[in-house]
């Protein structure tokens, strides 16, 4: 067993939880008069001139314009009290009338019980998880000389035209992300990097610095004669500023700035200032950049990037362990991004089976970390809808119940990346039940050897990043840096397969709605979402010349190919390799 619980032997039992208003119809056409009167009235019309009836025209032109004026009158009310009523009223009679969605996965899974239970016949086999194959085309070399050419061209001046400093923020990934545009604009304004900074987040709580979690040595010596990095700015340079780096120019850029921004904008300061700065850096750089900035994007994330001697030595053995775990299934094992701890269930203002007691936790945590963010009157949300549109984080109960009727056995070993998850013991049990194989991090290092790593959160997702990343099966459940850039980099690695189950949740949501669908129909179902994972995992987007639409982190062939076959002649070196 990986973990221990009180629940191994006993059966799984979940305790559950807890009209339109028609439309006015228009008023009845008025009925013709049929009376003597009206009917002389009209043959007086048709042969006396009306200026015989000077008194009946004049009133009848008094009652017309007034009628005019009153309907222009009630058609103005009207369209103003529409246009009040537009926002939160017009929300609430759609939402009203929009379907909702409620947690029942948990009565779900009673009804399907038994059936998982003795269902290890049909066991799908790791090796054969991934059906689909795509035809490598021949790796052409990556054109080095062309790039340096290019970053050392007259389009700039042809020597370094000053440092730049960016502030990296975020969790792990959106600082990789910060890190790989920074050198690509670097390479753009033809400048000396300073080794990024980390800003301290109020909510990732980590004071880590670059290099305690990446090599910076490696960095520097790997980027050498694409991009000059330096640990720090020169001290004649910083004495101009008083030694105080907030005097520097701050330049603040928009977000998905072309090349040409930094051109017309930021080299000008560069050049008169011989330094910048600029944050925040997050999404600052567009994905449609040259191709020799964008094979810059590439080396610096597939190659400079290398996490440093404590994170890498610990994540081998942790990968090692989960290897020695799985010798029922040839060393395979899948893993899995799992983001239920309180915080994200919080932010996604969704429900599960809780019910009030739930309701109010979440409301006060929401309170306490967002500061009344959730009461905007412009802030609207149903949790049913969330739930519906497939926008709730699938809990661990969900991820059990798809993986079992996907094929995945009890002897299938799964290592669970997460955070501290919301009522852990409680929300795991299930999927505990259905995988008793289930490992960690925490389970699989001893306290000593994650000691330095607490309170660090960049430097434990770190750790899970790195099994992930080697794992045969990858599934993300919630969207994010971290499955985006883990995906992208399982692409790269394994010849343009993700290898990664993500989920179509808004499909998976009807169908855990549907209380009398059979266990046969469900699999049926889960059997077709395995597939299109494999379809879809192995997608390249058509990228044409300065027209790349999808992030080079998720999708980064074709650009990043050159790089598989030509390391060698070129001096550059896997920083993570797939085991053999």
């Amino acid at each position: 067993m990986a973990i221990n619980t009180s629940m191994k032997n006993k059966p799984y039992n979940a305790v559950s939880s807890e009209g339109d208003g028609n439309s006015p119809s228009s008023p009845p056409s008025p009925r013709r008069q049929t009376s003597g009167f009206s009917q002389c009235r009209r043959r007086l019309r048709s042969k006396v001139p009306l200026q015989y009836f000077p008194k009946y025209s004049l009133a009848a032109g008094i009652f017309f314009r007034r009628n005019i004026q009153y309907l222009l009158l009630l058609f103005f009310l009207y369209f103003s009290g529409l246009m009040m009523c537009v926002g939160r009223f017009s929300n609430f009679l759609l939402h009203s009338r929009e379907p909702i969605a409620i947690y029942k996965s948990h009565l779900l899974l009673e009804k399907f019980w038994h059936d998982i239970e003795t269902d290890n016949s049909t066991a799908l086999e790791l090796s054969s998880v991934w059906q689909l194959k795509r035809r490598m085309k021949v790796h052409k070399p990556c054109p080095v000389p062309t790039v340096r050419r290019h970053l050392s061209s007259v389009e700039v001046s042809s020597g370094p035209t000053g440092y730049l400093i960016v502030e990296a923020n975020g969790g792990l990934n959106q600082q990789r992300s910060a890190i790989c545009n920074a050198v690509a604009v670097a390479g753009i304004l033809n400048a000396v990097l300073v080794i990024p900074s980390f800003d301290y987040n109020s909510v990732w709580k980590d004071p880590s610095e670059f290099r305690d979690i990446y090599d910076e040595d490696h960095f520097i010596a790997t980027l050498e004669g694409y991009v000059k990095v330096v640990k720090e700015l020169p001290n004649e340079l910083l004495s101009r500023y008083d030694h105080n780096i907030t005097n520097i120019p701050h330049l603040r850029v928009e977000a998905w700035a072309p090349a040409k921004h930094y051109l017309g904008k930021v080299y000008p300061v560069l050049q008169e200032q011989g330094v910048v700065r600029i944050a925040p850096f997050a999404n600052r750089l567009a994905m449609d950049v040259p191709s020799h900035i964008q094979l810059l994007r590439c080396i610096t994330n597939y190659r400079a990037l290398r996490f440093s001697s404590p994170i890498s030595t610990l994540a081998q053995k942790l990968q090692n362990r989960m290897i020695e775990r799985s010798s029922m299934t040839g060393g395979k094992y899948v893993s899995v991004h799992l983001r239920f701890e309180e915080d994200m269930v919080a932010f996604s203002c969704c429900l599960y089976d809780g019910g009030d007691a739930e309701k109010f936790e979440m409301d006060s945590f929401r309170e306490k970390g967002w500061k009344g963010k959730f009461k905007k009157k412009d802030f609207d949300f149903v949790a049913g809808r969330n739930r519906i549109d497939g926008k709730c984080p699938l809990t661990p109960l969900e991820v059990g119940m798809m993986l079992r009727a996907m094929g995945f056995d009890n002897n299938t070993s799964i290592y669970l990346a997460s955070g501290k998850l919301y009522k852990a013991e409680q929300n795991l049990a299930p999927l505990l039940k259905m995988f008793p194989l289930l490992y960690t991090k925490e389970s699989l290092a001893t306290s000593d050897e994650l000691a330095p790593f607490q309170g660090y959160s960049s430097r434990l997702a770190a750790l899970d990043y790195t099994v992930c990343l080697f794992s045969e099966v990858f599934v993300t459940t919630q969207g994010g840096n971290f499955p985006h850039f883990l995906m992208g980099h399982r692409r790269f690695l394994y010849n343009g397969h993700a290898k990664t189950i993500k989920p179509d949740k808004r499909m998976f949501v009807s169908l855990l709605e549907n209380m009398t669908i059979s266990w046969k129909d469900f699999k049926d179902d889960m059997d077709a979402m395995l597939l299109e994972s494999d379809r879809k995992g192995m997608m390249i987007p058509r990228v044409r010349k300065f027209n790349r639409k999808n992030s080079i982190y998720t999708f980064p062939l074709p650009e990043c190919d050159c790089l598989q076959s030509h390391d060698s002649s070129h001096g550059l070196n896997h920083t993570l390799e797939p085991p053999r």
